[in-house]
């Protein structure tokens, strides 16, 4: 890690904290810095958490062409989306005590190369080899290392906006990250009826998501040199993950704001989840095509982006996490009901088209607000492991209920 003197070409003083201490010692260590290099952090963390969703949801905008493929039911398919959750629910445990104690980047570089391996394997199992046809296998494979990357890639925004940004523009940098992941799945529904149009295409879908995350593991590799900067950008900075992770884990479930925010928008991840993978199997037996299922995602994520960047400002400046909490999740219930009615009424485009929208526009204009409130509420404990549960949480439900339906 770099001396605070070396690292002064690309930083900048925000303030001291206090104006005035009890010595000069103690104001020379209150004095903060931001460092340019943190949006090379930033960037490298969305480029991975938009590749890991797409792999995530290579196969559920074409659910049938895949299954025609690989030469298994629609409900097999549904698996290589289900197993990011399966496997995500044992790893969190894991993954938010090494966000909080082995530190930022080693967990992404591992992240990175877990993400690019799993997409070459995926792409390799479907290789035209003499007398061999069963692709599931390694598929399955290569999905789940992709999914071991996930928790080590989607819990850590809450984190890097931690250590690397100051007070105002931490709700902004989370809001960036976060974002990276349903962008992610947007592409998924663009690129993947797009390309896969056939179940001939399916091995070239495999190879353009395959090398991308060659290069975004090169970039995290060599990008990512320490894990924080030198010097902390914020009080709040230097007391990240303070609380050791089995007495932060105690703490929260002794806090009732936590454990009420860990409930309703953990059920709104695994809502959003399902919304993800099962939207183009919910909408095609009443009748609309594979692309305007595409389209509907495509809707649900661009609002949301949209949303959540007004949002995400408003909060960085305004600091109202609770209201703005409030708020939008009480409209994201009545779009929720909205859809679950009309997505059962065949030829009504025009409605299931502008039910997304608002879905999307309030559903995920909260999550990152959502999670950048779950640190507020749960200071001292570190931002890894009281993001972490939430997620936990919601891929419980998902997983939960997505088995039942299978």
């Amino acid at each position: 890690m770099e001396s605070p003197a070396e690292a002064s070409g690309d930083s900048q003083t925000v303030s001291p904290a206090v104006s005035a201490g009890p010595s000069p010692e103690l104001r020379k260590l209150l004095v903060f810095k931001v460092y340019k290099r943190r949006w090379l952090v930033l960037l490298v963390l969305c480029l991975l958490n938009c590749s890991n969703a797409t792999l995530w949801l290579t196969f559920a905008p074409v659910a049938d062409q895949s299954a025609q493929f690989l030469k298994v039911t629609l409900q097999e398919i549904n698996w290589l989306s289900l197993v990011f959750m399966v496997v995500a629910i044992p790893l969190s445990f894991g993954t938010t005590w090494m966000l909080d104690t082995l530190g930022l980047r080693i967990t992404l570089v591992l992240g990175s190369w877990l993400n690019m391996l799993g997409a070459l394997m995926r792409y390799a199992g479907t290789a035209s080899l003499p007398g061999y046809t069963n692709y599931f296998p390694i598929v399955m494979l290569g999905q789940t290392l992709a999914a071991v990357a996930q928790p080590l890639i989607i819990f850590t925004p809450t984190k890097v906006a931690a250590l690397w940004f100051p007070d105002h523009q931490r709700a902004t940098a989370n809001m960036i990250a976060s974002m990276s992941n349903p962008l992610g799945v947007l592409l998924a529904n663009i690129i993947s009826p797009m390309m896969a149009e056939t179940s001939a295409h399916i091995p070239i879908l495999l190879l353009a998501y395959a090398v991308p995350t060659c290069i975004i593991c090169f970039l995290a590799t060599v990008g990512i040199r320490s894990s924080a900067p030198p010097t902390p950008p914020s009080a709040s900075a230097e007391c990240s993950g303070s609380e050791p992770y089995v007495q932060g884990i105690k703490l929260l479930l002794k806090n009732k704001a936590y454990l009420i925010l860990l409930l309703c928008f953990g059920s709104g991840i695994a809502v959003f989840t399902c919304f993800s993978t099962l939207l183009e199997q919910i909408l095609c037996v009443q009748g609309y095509s594979n692309d305007f299922a595409g389209l509907c995602g495509a809707l649900f994520i661009v609002f949301g982006v949209i949303g959540a960047g007004a949002l995400g400002l408003y909060v960085d400046k305004t600091k109202k996490f609770i209201e703005a909490t409030k708020i939008n999740m009480g409209f994201t219930a009545l779009s929720c009901i909205a859809f679950s009615v009309v997505s059962l009424m065949p030829q009504q485009k025009a409605a299931v088209a502008a039910v997304c929208s608002l879905f999307g526009l309030f559903g995920f204009s909260i999550y990152p607000v959502a999670m950048e409130l779950s640190v507020e509420c749960s200071y001292p404990v570190g931002e890894a492991t009281s993001a972490g549960l939430i997620f936990i949480s919601g891929f419980s439900r998902f997983s939960t209920s997505s088995s039942f339906r299978l």
